[in-house]
Protein backbone atom coordinates (compact mmCIF):
# COMPACT_ATOMS: atom_id res chain seq x y z
CA UNK A 1 0.00 0.00 0.00
CA UNK A 2 2.85 2.62 1.04
CA UNK A 3 3.71 2.71 -2.80
CA UNK A 4 -0.12 4.00 -3.60
CA UNK A 5 0.42 6.70 -0.79
CA UNK A 6 0.15 10.57 -1.43
CA UNK A 7 1.06 12.91 1.02
CA UNK A 8 -0.02 16.47 0.42
CA UNK A 9 -1.70 19.47 1.98
CA UNK A 10 -5.59 19.77 2.24
CA UNK A 11 -7.32 22.06 0.16
CA UNK A 12 -9.29 24.43 1.39
CA UNK A 13 -12.18 22.94 -0.50
CA UNK A 14 -11.10 19.50 0.89
CA UNK A 15 -12.81 19.86 4.37
CA UNK A 16 -15.69 17.07 3.71
CA UNK A 17 -12.75 14.59 3.22
CA UNK A 18 -11.25 15.88 6.38
CA UNK A 19 -13.86 16.14 8.88
CA UNK A 20 -14.61 12.98 9.37
CA UNK A 21 -11.18 11.84 10.14
CA UNK A 22 -11.00 14.32 12.45
CA UNK A 23 -14.19 13.05 14.19
CA UNK A 24 -12.90 9.82 14.23
CA UNK A 25 -9.51 10.75 15.50
CA UNK A 26 -11.37 13.02 18.43
CA UNK A 27 -13.79 9.93 19.15
CA UNK A 28 -10.74 7.40 19.07
CA UNK A 29 -9.76 9.94 22.19
CA UNK A 30 -13.15 9.70 24.08
CA UNK A 31 -12.45 13.81 23.27
CA UNK A 32 -15.04 16.45 21.53
CA UNK A 33 -14.10 19.88 20.43
CA UNK A 34 -17.65 22.18 19.83
CA UNK A 35 -18.20 22.51 16.00
CA UNK A 36 -16.66 26.31 16.11
CA UNK A 37 -13.67 24.65 17.42
CA UNK A 38 -13.33 22.84 14.21
CA UNK A 39 -14.25 25.71 12.03
CA UNK A 40 -11.12 27.93 13.19
CA UNK A 41 -9.06 24.39 12.83
CA UNK A 42 -9.82 24.28 9.24
CA UNK A 43 -9.91 27.99 8.45
CA UNK A 44 -6.25 28.24 10.33
CA UNK A 45 -4.96 25.57 8.29
CA UNK A 46 -5.50 27.92 5.50
CA UNK A 47 -4.22 31.21 6.57
CA UNK A 48 -0.78 32.02 5.82
CA UNK A 49 -0.64 34.05 8.80
CA UNK A 50 -0.62 30.77 11.03
CA UNK A 51 1.98 28.70 12.04
CA UNK A 52 -0.52 25.52 11.37
CA UNK A 53 -0.79 23.01 9.15
CA UNK A 54 -2.78 19.82 7.84
CA UNK A 55 -1.19 16.93 5.46
CA UNK A 56 -3.33 14.47 4.45
CA UNK A 57 -2.46 10.41 2.80
CA UNK A 58 -4.36 9.54 0.08
CA UNK A 59 -4.36 6.07 -1.26
CA UNK A 60 -5.89 5.75 -4.62
CA UNK A 61 -7.49 9.06 -4.50
CA UNK A 62 -9.18 8.58 -0.98
CA UNK A 63 -8.20 10.56 2.15
CA UNK A 64 -6.92 7.75 4.59
CA UNK A 65 -5.15 9.83 7.02
CA UNK A 66 -4.40 12.99 8.43
CA UNK A 67 -1.52 14.92 10.36
CA UNK A 68 -1.83 18.06 12.07
CA UNK A 69 1.15 19.99 12.99
CA UNK A 70 2.27 23.75 13.98
CA UNK A 71 5.29 25.61 14.58
CA UNK A 72 6.41 27.04 17.90
CA UNK A 73 9.16 28.97 19.63
CA UNK A 74 11.55 27.55 22.18
CA UNK A 75 13.99 28.97 25.25
CA UNK A 76 16.42 26.12 24.18
CA UNK A 77 17.07 26.88 20.36
CA UNK A 78 16.70 30.27 18.14
CA UNK A 79 14.82 27.81 15.14
CA UNK A 80 11.53 26.33 16.38
CA UNK A 81 10.36 23.47 17.20
CA UNK A 82 7.68 21.63 15.67
CA UNK A 83 4.87 19.64 17.38
CA UNK A 84 2.84 17.21 15.39
CA UNK A 85 -0.20 17.39 17.21
CA UNK A 86 -2.79 15.45 15.93
CA UNK A 87 -2.06 12.14 13.94
CA UNK A 88 -4.99 9.83 12.55
CA UNK A 89 -4.85 6.64 9.90
CA UNK A 90 -8.18 5.33 8.91
CA UNK A 91 -8.35 1.64 10.83
CA UNK A 92 -8.08 -0.52 7.53
CA UNK A 93 -5.33 1.61 6.73
CA UNK A 94 -3.25 1.49 9.91
CA UNK A 95 -0.16 -1.49 10.27
CA UNK A 96 0.50 -0.61 6.06
CA UNK A 97 3.26 2.35 6.78
CA UNK A 98 0.55 5.77 5.80
CA UNK A 99 1.27 6.82 9.66
CA UNK A 100 4.93 6.04 8.80
CA UNK A 101 4.60 8.29 5.28
CA UNK A 102 2.72 11.06 7.32
CA UNK A 103 5.66 11.40 10.23
CA UNK A 104 8.13 11.06 7.66
CA UNK A 105 6.10 13.96 5.74
CA UNK A 106 6.36 16.28 8.71
CA UNK A 107 10.10 15.75 9.53
CA UNK A 108 10.35 16.92 5.67
CA UNK A 109 8.56 19.92 6.29
CA UNK A 110 9.93 20.69 9.57
CA UNK A 111 13.95 20.08 8.04
CA UNK A 112 13.18 22.90 5.23
CA UNK A 113 11.28 25.31 8.09
CA UNK A 114 14.85 25.44 9.96
CA UNK A 115 13.33 23.56 12.64
CA UNK A 116 15.46 21.43 15.41
CA UNK A 117 12.87 18.69 16.45
CA UNK A 118 9.63 17.42 16.07
CA UNK A 119 7.79 16.32 18.71
CA UNK A 120 4.18 14.73 19.47
CA UNK A 121 2.51 13.24 22.73
CA UNK A 122 0.39 10.20 22.96
CA UNK A 123 -1.59 8.19 25.98
CA UNK A 124 0.09 5.48 27.47
CA UNK A 125 -2.16 3.32 26.44
CA UNK A 126 -1.76 3.79 22.82
CA UNK A 127 0.31 0.61 22.49
CA UNK A 128 -0.30 -0.07 18.35
CA UNK A 129 0.98 3.67 17.30
CA UNK A 130 3.91 3.14 19.91
CA UNK A 131 4.93 0.59 17.97
CA UNK A 132 5.78 3.06 15.45
CA UNK A 133 6.57 5.52 17.26
CA UNK A 134 9.63 3.61 18.76
CA UNK A 135 10.58 3.46 15.25
CA UNK A 136 10.67 6.59 13.94
CA UNK A 137 11.73 9.01 17.04
CA UNK A 138 13.04 8.64 20.62
CA UNK A 139 11.65 8.51 24.14
CA UNK A 140 11.75 12.15 25.85
CA UNK A 141 11.55 10.58 28.79
CA UNK A 142 9.39 13.03 30.14
CA UNK A 143 5.73 13.15 31.75
CA UNK A 144 3.01 15.82 30.66
CA UNK A 145 1.89 17.48 33.35
CA UNK A 146 -1.65 20.17 32.47
CA UNK A 147 -4.04 22.56 34.10
CA UNK A 148 -7.23 23.25 32.21
CA UNK A 149 -8.16 26.44 32.41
Amino acid sequence: MTDRVVIRPLRMDEREAWEPLWQDYLTFYKSSVPDETTAVTWQRFHDDAEPMYVLGAFVDDNLTGIVHFLYHRSCWTVGNYCYLQDLFVNEGARGHGVGRKLIEAVYERAKAAGASRVHWLTQFENARAQILYDEVADRSGFMQYRKIL
